[in-house]
Order: C-alpha cells, then sequence, then structure tokens
C-alpha cells in the first residue's frame, strides 16, 4: 500500500458545480438572515415606538451604505427562499435527476438575482 495521496487538500483548486455554489449560497444566506435578526428587530421596534425613533430610522435607511445592507438581506432571503424549493422539489423526487438538478441550480441563482434586481429597484 504505497500510494501517493496529498497531505492536505488544495481547496482553491476544487471546481464545484453550479449545485455546491447553490448549496454553499443556501448555507451563507440563512446564516446572513439570522445574524440579521436582532437588527430587524430593533429596526421593527424603532419603526413602532414612537414618530420621533420612526423618523431617525427612516434618516438611517437612507443612507446608501444601508441600503446596500437591505440590498444584500434582500438578495439572502431571496436566495434562500428559492433554493429552499429547489431542496423541498429534490426531496420530493421531482428534480432528482442529474439534469433537473442542474438546471434547477441555474433557474435558482437566475431568479433570485432577478427577482433582487427587480425589487432592489422598486424599493430603493
Amino acid at each position: 500500500m504505497n500510494k501517493k495521496r496529498p497531505k492536505h487538500l488544495a481547496l482553491h483548486l476544487i471546481k464545484l458545480p453550479l449545485a455546491g455554489f447553490v448549496s454553499i449560497l443556501h448555507r451563507v444566506s440563512g446564516l446572513l438572515l439570522f445574524m440579521a435578526l436582532p437588527l430587524l428587530l430593533w429596526a421593527l421596534q424603532a419603526s413602532m415606538r414612537s414618530i420621533e425613533t420612526y423618523t431617525t430610522l427612516m434618516e438611517i435607511v437612507q443612507h446608501p451604505l444601508s441600503k446596500l445592507v437591505c440590498l444584500g438581506l434582500l438578495w439572502a432571503f431571496l436566495h434562500h427562499f428559492c433554493a429552499g424549493i429547489r431542496y423541498l422539489a429534490i426531496d420530493l423526487h421531482l428534480a432528482s435527476s442529474l439534469a433537473r438538478a442542474r438546471a434547477s441550480s441555474k433557474w435558482v441563482m437566475g431568479v433570485s438575482l432577478l427577482l433582487t434586481i427587480l425589487i432592489g429597484v422598486k424599493l430603493c
């Protein structure tokens, strides 16, 4: 047994398929949404407390950096939602073949980015 195996994986050389990126982005978007929950709950509380806190919140939201954060959270929600529907379809054996799984990963990326752009332009 004299096999030449690498001691360390060269992660930068591994080429993931698109479905792998969708899976990783699904996890990242879920983590991002979870980490943003305190911020979103604070914004909800500030918007309903009084007119003064509401106007302060609106001033904060009008800042370009806040708009970028909101756009990122919008993408995270839409990607997580679309990928969740994809995984549900796979679990129900509706997209269990390799060709359908690849096509559905393309659809998830395209639809989530398109919806992010459309809703982001409408809101900002």
